[in-house]
């Protein structure tokens, strides 16, 4: 039976044990109480976070997409005006003429610049007193008309509408072109005839201005040449 002295060193050695073994484990959970609160994620996670402060620092931000259109902050539409209107050699009002000569007997219904714009031209419609119509296309460099060609779809009531428009039609489309250029300078590009709410005659005119190639509708009675509607196209 070991001696009452022997039994003290054998406790006090393992209470020492203890001990080492208890500052031990407190020493690695203060280690892991001193971590970074970044460092906790995952590796990509870590790597945003580091990159975000790095962004913040040094005041950088993503680029913002640069937005839609042209060249010079032009609109689709604007560019094709200024690409075609400067081609156009031969004015509206020479075309309507060469349109009207093309056709015996004829009134101007409607004509409109199109392109492509390396070989412009002017699309004429006439009408003979019946309301026959014909669609007659004009070089919009030379002035030089083509041969009428006679529209097919027209049945006795289109003819009779647009006989009816005619007649009453007491301001011409040049007259009208001109109060729509009286209120906005600009290039004439489109003249048509058309029917008001109530019926009565109007004519329809689009009027380009060449500083910012936007485009201009408007509406004016063909009767007293008052302007019924101003629309701008800035598209």
């Amino acid at each position: 039976m070991p001696s009452p002295s022997r039994r003290r060193v054998t406790v006090s050695r393992g209470l020492s044990l203890a001990c080492a073994v208890a500052a031990a484990g407190a020493l690695l959970t203060a280690c892991g109480d001193d971590k970074d609160p970044a460092q906790t994620g995952s590796a990509p996670d870590n790597a945003r976070a580091s990159m975000s402060r790095a962004d913040s620092a040094s005041g950088s931000t993503s680029p913002s997409p640069s937005p839609s259109g042209s060249a010079g902050g032009l609109t689709e539409d604007q560019s094709e005006r200024k690409t075609l209107v400067p081609k156009a050699k031969v004015g509206y009002d020479k075309a309507m003429d060469a349109a009207v000569k093309a056709v015996n007997g004829s009134k101007p219904v409607s004509i409109e610049l199109k392109g492509p714009s390396d070989k412009p031209d002017w699309e004429a419609e006439v009408a003979t007193g019946d309301g026959t119509k014909s669609t007659v296309r004009v070089d919009a460099v030379t002035g030089e008309a083509g041969e009428p060609r006679t529209d097919s779809d027209q049945d006795g009531d289109d003819k009779k509408e647009l006989a009816g428009l005619l007649s009453k039609a007491k301001v011409g489309p040049k007259q009208a072109a001109d109060t729509a250029t009286g209120r906005t300078k600009g290039t004439v590009t489109s003249v048509e005839l058309d029917d008001t709410d109530r019926g009565g005659p109007m004519w329809s005119v689009d009027v380009v201005n060449t500083s910012d190639w936007n485009k201009t509708t408007y509406d004016i009675d063909a009767t007293d040449r008052k302007v019924l509607r101003e629309h701008v196209d800035r598209d």
